[in-house]
């Protein structure tokens, strides 16, 4: 962690807007007021009123986020400026940054604006995270003349353009480190990157070919991490003052975790060490003497204890495809793949670790990141060599985004047609692993109907492989389940049938939607007279449908007007689709000592659409090469 990110402030707000837990870091305001002090001079006067004398009291943080989220239509914001939008407001910026960055208005005894900024938001579960970072006054007074000017939008070669500002300040990415491991602790996700082994050893040679060309691949199995709790502590650091909420929202135990983690990782508001795995694990266990690294070794702050037992390396690259298939001349299928090597490494003292890591331009990758552990040299050839000192546990030691160079896992096509106000046919039409070969396996493959708006009754339809369930508002197909995998074949898969809806009832939802009325009523009168003018009985009864249909909020991308779509879930075991690999036996140990390195790869779906071909689907224009 940078040692230029601070942390002024911290709070975390139940969807009730009552905060639960608020936590001020004096050392680090103080440095904040000095630099008022210091740069007041060069102010001008009507930024000074922005210097806040001291921090918000918790009620009037409540107050001001109600206060914003009535103004921006919802706790995100409209990011964009819109006719509702307010001069001096976060939409008048006109920059989607600030549905994620914001900023809070409070009033002082003369009724003066008083802007807090900036507010990193961070949403988990039911609880907002505000985490308010040092900054230079410099930035607010930027941030200031953004608010007023009379122009929208980030112009080319404009001199201020707020999201390369926040985005190159290290207090910012810090910010939102610090927001997610709250949020992760608060709803009880804080879990360690998942490390895969095989179930039963590889053979090799002839017989991995014969049971991989036949569809029996070797199961995988998790490799459990270290599970390390938190004691609760009561004691307060003396650069810190915390302030509780009453009987409502975070368990008392959550409350002693956070402040046991707070007080472990950024006592004083600056950020040391946000692995909560080594910090619960110092809490519990303390130190020894048998700890203690030899003496012309140093011990790197992710390591806190020395590894004794039996020794090995594991490595797992997991890959996440994201795509959108439209099956449309004019508009192009989208695949991007984000995926990242996680390691394990299980070894006495403190080694260094080196391999060259495999696929690197084949993969074509766009972005690299890398845990601080790692030593990393210029970009080279095919075979990139990399080395790091392993921490304890399962931990990421390389994130990417990559295209990807095989074909898609899924391919074909979905088309849903209402043939009646409560009734429409669909059919799907799908190949799995065209052109996959062992050893690459699809373990289970699940297709998804979803409709957000509409309350299924029934259906009728039989798929030519797998089964399906209904729920309220969904169709369930399960083409390949857990267990029944298949590995060195491509499967055809088809499902025609009808989905029955409950009668249409319009509702008016206090939605984000409701901001757009204006545009919706000027337009209602084109509308009618489009309808009275349609020939055909589709369009016709669409329309009808959506008249009164409702946007649901932006928070909800899919779920934007009447689009329709399927979501596809799957996993893939044996290799990855990126083309990124290790070589196990190109593994070296410094100092050298004998430890069995294995690898693994797993491929899941992240957002897999299959857009409606025969209905609405949105698109983003991409450049030409």
């Amino acid at each position: 962690m940078p040692s230029s990110c601070s942390i002024r402030a911290l709070w975390i707000l139940t969807n009730q807007d009552t905060v639960v837990f608020s936590r001020r870091f004096p050392v680090v305001e103080k440095r904040w007021r000095a630099a008022c002090e210091r740069d007041k001079s060069h102010m001008e006067d009507d930024l000074k009123y922005n210097v806040v004398p001291s921090l918000p009291t918790d009620s009037e943080i409540v107050d001001a986020f109600v206060d914003r989220k009535k103004r921006e239509g919802s706790a995100r914001g409209f990011g964009i400026r819109i006719n509702q939008s307010v001069e001096g407001s976060d939409s008048w910026v006109d920059d989607p940054i600030t549905r994620h960055i914001i900023s809070l208005c409070t009033k002082n005894e003369e009724e003066k604006n008083l802007v807090l900024w900036p507010l990193v938001l961070h949403i988990k579960g039911h609880y907002c995270i505000l985490v308010l970072p040092l900054v230079e006054p410099d930035h607010l007074k930027t941030y200031t003349r953004m608010c007023k000017r009379s122009d929208c939008g980030n112009a080319v070669g404009a001199d201020e353009s707020l999201s390369p500002l926040l985005l190159n300040l290290p207090s910012i990415t810090g910010a939102f480190m610090v927001g997610h491991m709250i949020g992760d602790i608060i709803t009880g996700d804080v879990t360690e990157p998942e490390i895969v082994i095989s179930a039963s050893p590889s053979v090799g040679g002839l017989l991995d070919s014969l049971t991989g060309s036949i569809g029996i691949s070797a199961r995988a199995k998790p490799v459990p991490a270290p599970v390390a709790g938190s004691t609760a502590s009561g004691a307060a650091t003396s650069g810190a003052m915390a302030s509780d909420a009453p009987k409502i929202g975070l368990r008392s135990l959550d409350r002693d975790a956070i402040r046991s983690f707070i007080s472990s990782a950024m006592p004083f508001g600056t950020p040391l060490d946000l692995n909560y795995t080594n910090i619960s694990a110092v809490e519990i266990n303390g130190f020894s003497s048998a700890d203690t690294p030899p003496a012309d070794q140093k011990q790197p702050a992710w390591k806190p204890y020395l590894y004794r037992g039996k020794q090995r390396i594991l490595f797992t690259i997991h890959e996440t495809v994201h795509a959108a298939m439209y099956d449309r001349d004019e508009i192009p299928d989208s695949k991007k793949i984000s995926g990242q090597v996680n390691c394990r490494a299980e070894l006495e003292g403190l080694p260094d670790v080196m391999f060259p890591l495999i696929g690197l331009d084949t993969a074509r990758v766009e972005l690299l990141s890398f845990h601080p552990c790692a030593q990393v040299p210029e970009h080279g050839n095919e075979k990139q060599s990399l080395m790091f000192s392993p921490p304890l546990g399962n931990f990421v030691l390389m994130r990417y985004q990559a295209f990807c160079v095989m074909g898609p896992p899924i391919k074909g096509f979905y088309q849903l047609s209402m043939v009646s106000e409560n009734e429409g046919a669909f059919l799907f039409k799908l190949r799995l692993m065209e052109d996959y070969r062992a050893p690459l396996s699809m373990d289970f493959c699940t297709v998804t109907m979803p409709f957000p708006r509409r309350r299924v009754l029934s259906f009728d339809g039989t798929p030519s492989i797998g089964t399906v369930s209904v729920a309220e508002h969904l169709v369930e197909w399960k083409i390949i389940t857990t267990g029944r995998g298949i590995s060195g074949k491509s499967v055809e898969a088809t499902f025609p049938g009808t989905v029955k809806f409950a009668p249409w009832q319009p509702q008016r939802l206090p939605t984000s939607g409701a901001v757009l009325g204006n545009m919706e009523d000027e337009e209602s009168d084109a509308e009618t007279e489009s309808t009275n003018n349609m020939a055909n009985v589709e369009d016709l009864l669409m329309e009808k449908m959506n008249k009164d249909l409702q946007a649901v909020d932006l928070e909800e991308p899919f779920c934007w007007q009447a689009y329709d779509y399927a979501k596809v879930s799957f996993k893939i075991m044996g290799g990855s689709l990126s083309g990124m690999s290790i070589d196990p036996k190109s593994v070296s140990i410094f100092p050298a000592v004998k430890a069995p390195v294995e690898f693994s790869t797993q491929v899941t779906s992240g957002d897999y659409i299959l857009w409606n071909t025969l209905g609405k689907c949105p698109v983003a224009a991409t450049p030409k090469a």
